[in-house]
């Protein structure tokens, strides 16, 4: 039996699951508290019985070496309360492996293993949510450095006079995550995309945010192909206003496939996420491939 959680800044979703291809049953947990959110995920589990694996997709930052001493540790995070959680204590009493990768990472896994990702050697996935945030993923693992990749907070180039918004990055105020995030987005125009009368203007300037992200990606990393999903990607007509913009900035200098195939949406949509966490409990049953990354209870 397998276990999977998506830790959102929003949410948790969890499931269990008797292989990959999908939950036997999910539940969607409020994220508060430390204590109560990771309280109410054990409950779920346990009345699932004994637990072979769980896979964890978590929000950042998360310390996701498992080489490191504060492995499983939540860092530095804007989410209230919850620097210095530990994921590794908070799920103990399951005795099972545990593999942890980021939100972002395992949605991108399961998109390379199950959808829009597959065929791809080096794919590139973003979120686009209540945060911002990227996974790259060579031959289906995910790339990391000291750390795993934190561009959501590449600071792109803002025009003052016509977005003279200053950003809601606690940490960095006009970071990418401070002026294209969702919860950006509602502190300067105290909607939502979807809700305005005409988005026009503003799909327009959010969507030259992001493609400067798919710029420095591609220039970067060089993916066969990047996906863009999350919650604010569902706004009609924003993944064509990046596509268009990316392709300008490039300006021809490297070649791309045709750009709404390299510039795509995830097919698993909602889905991502979980699957991608039941992926990484599926790498560290006991029998499985070991690969780079290798976790522990």
């Amino acid at each position: 039996m397998l276990g999977g959680i998506e830790a959102g800044g929003t949410k948790f979703i969890c499931a269990v699951a008797d292989r990959t291809d999908g939950p036997l049953e999910k539940c969607v947990i409020p994220t508060t508290s430390p204590d109560e959110t990771l309280k109410a995920v054990r409950e779920f589990f346990r009345g699932h019985g004994v637990l072979d694996a769980l896979g964890i997709a978590s929000f950042g930052p998360v310390d996701i070496d498992p080489s490191s001493p504060q492995f499983g540790e939540m860092l530095k995070t804007p989410k209230p309360g919850w620097t210095g959680v530990s994921y590794l204590d908070a799920f103990e009493g399951l005795d099972c492996p545990i593999d942890l990768d980021t939100d972002v990472n395992g949605a991108g896994l399961a998109e390379w293993r199950h959808g829009a990702g597959q065929g791809c050697r080096t794919l590139a996935y973003v979120t686009v949510g209540t945060g911002i945030g990227t996974g790259v993923l060579r031959d289906g693992q995910s790339l990391n450095g000291a750390g795993h990749y934190e561009m959501g907070h590449i600071r792109p180039v803002r025009d003052g006079e016509r977005d003279p918004f200053e950003g809601a990055c606690p940490f960095h105020g006009d970071c990418l995550e401070g002026l294209a995030s969702g919860p950006a987005i509602k502190a300067r125009w105290g909607m939502g995309l979807n809700e305005m009368a005409d988005p026009g203007p503003a799909i327009e300037l959010i969507g030259g945010y992001l493609a400067q992200l798919a710029l420095t990606l591609t220039l970067t990393h060089r993916p066969d192909r990047i996906l863009f999903g999350g919650g604010v990607m569902k706004t009609p007509g924003l993944i064509d206003v990046i596509r268009e913009q990316m392709e300008s900035l490039l300006a021809g200098y490297v070649s791309i496939p045709s750009v709404r195939d390299y510039i795509a949406a995830p097919s698993l949509g909602d889905d991502a996420g979980i699957t991608g966490a039941l992926c990484l409990a599926a790498s560290v049953l006991p029998g499985a491939e070991a690969g780079p990354r290798h976790a522990g209870k």
